[in-house]
């Protein structure tokens, strides 16, 4: 069975991803509880044993299966116009609440400063520029005393490659004369050519963490999977062989510049598997608010006092929180936001039949 059979025996609708989703979410907010009740020093020790893999895999998972869904989305869109509004539409809505709560509400709740010198510090405005997507992590006088003293929100930085890969995607889609899958392929096989440069030949790898370039090349390779999906198969045993090898990757000198299109692969596997969801789930799609509110939030607890500065105390009085934000983000943002994709369908449409230019033509996955 090809990915592309297996994708129309689900429908096209997997639970796998849905499920995967929530799960990379919660693995980001579990692994933040090593750094935000310990700091840096006991996330890196633990990065520097072989159990490194574990953390290792969940932004590159996160990314793949990003990739293959929002090739999902091109593919089902005429015009890179209304493709671009779509990923503005998912990421932005959620981002400007989150940030905007983050700067009005728990800042000056929980600041060292006077309300007046946090309202004009330019610290403050200058974290609203997350706003846009131009990262910050700092606002005035918050969290300052915590084991990771005066970060806000740290996973914010991987929004700028999130956005990155929007573009490079939207880019790659409007390269005239070769179809897609050619373009496609053509930047797996130079991006993994400059990956294997850079660990053979380049500056040695001394990141702790994922290098930012290695998660958009796992999106590409998610994208790269679904434009190959009609040949590529939905192999258990091919998914196993690949986990081992992302294990085996994230474990050497180098091997993080080449583990993304195993790991895509291995996402994309899981992402296709369809048990049934929890009821409590249903069509909702809480992970993205899982992701932006969880470190703030896990942060919040820790600035309580050093008797919860440990991981599974920082897990137990936090995730209940991010959990009931994560709620308030779908329903009240992030669903009313994707409301819009409907007059944007039909407005997809109209600028084709306006303008037969501005069509993908036969540059879609």
């Amino acid at each position: 069975m090809s990915l592309e059979q297996r994708l129309s025996a689900t429908q096209g609708r997997p639970s796998g991803f849905d499920l995967l989703r929530v799960v990379l979410a919660t693995s980001v907010v579990l692994w933040h509880t090593a750094v935000i009740s310990y700091g840096t020093g006991v996330q890196d020790a633990i990065l520097a044993t072989h159990f490194r893999f574990a953390p290792g895999m969940i932004l590159p998972m996160f990314f793949a299966l990003s990739g293959f869904l929002v090739a999902g989305s091109l593919h089902r869109t005429k015009t890179l116009v209304v493709f671009l509004a779509l990923r503005i539409l998912r990421i932005f809505p959620a981002l400007v609440a989150e940030t905007v709560l983050s700067a009005i509400l728990l800042g000056p709740m929980l600041t060292s400063y006077s309300l007046k010198d946090y309202f004009s510090s330019g610290i403050l405005y200058a974290y609203l520029w997350n706003l846009v997507g131009y990262v910050h992590f700092e606002l005035p006088g918050v969290f300052l005393g915590n084991p990771h003293g005066g970060v806000v929100n740290g996973q914010l930085w991987t929004v700028p490659y999130e956005l990155e890969c929007y573009v490079l995607l939207a880019l790659l889609a409007s390269i005239p004369f070769l179809s897609f899958r050619r373009v496609i392929l053509l930047a797996v096989v130079l991006g993994q050519l400059a990956f294997a440069w850079r660990a053979f030949f380049g500056a040695p790898y001394t990141d702790s963490l994922i290098p930012g370039r290695v998660l958009v090349f796992s999106f590409v390779a998610g994208v790269a999977i679904y434009a190959y999906r009609h040949i590529i198969p939905w192999s258990r045993e091919l998914a196993a062989g690949m986990f081992l090898l992302s294990i085996l990757l994230l474990n050497v000198h180098g091997g993080p510049y080449f583990v993304a299109p195993p790991l895509a692969y291995v996402t994309v596997y899981l992402g296709l598997l369809n048990p049934k969801k929890p009821s409590f789930l249903g069509s909702s799609d809480y992970s993205y608010g899982i992701f932006l509110y969880g470190y703030p939030i896990q942060q919040a607890v820790a600035s309580i006092g050093p008797w919860v500065h440990s991981w599974y105390l920082n897990l137990l009085l936090s995730f209940p929180f991010i959990v009931l934000f994560s709620i308030f983000s779908w329903h009240v943002v992030e669903k009313r936001a994707l409301s819009l994709r409907h007059p944007l369908a039909r407005w997809d449409a109209t600028l084709v039949k306006w303008n037969p230019l501005a069509k993908l033509a036969v540059r879609k996955p």
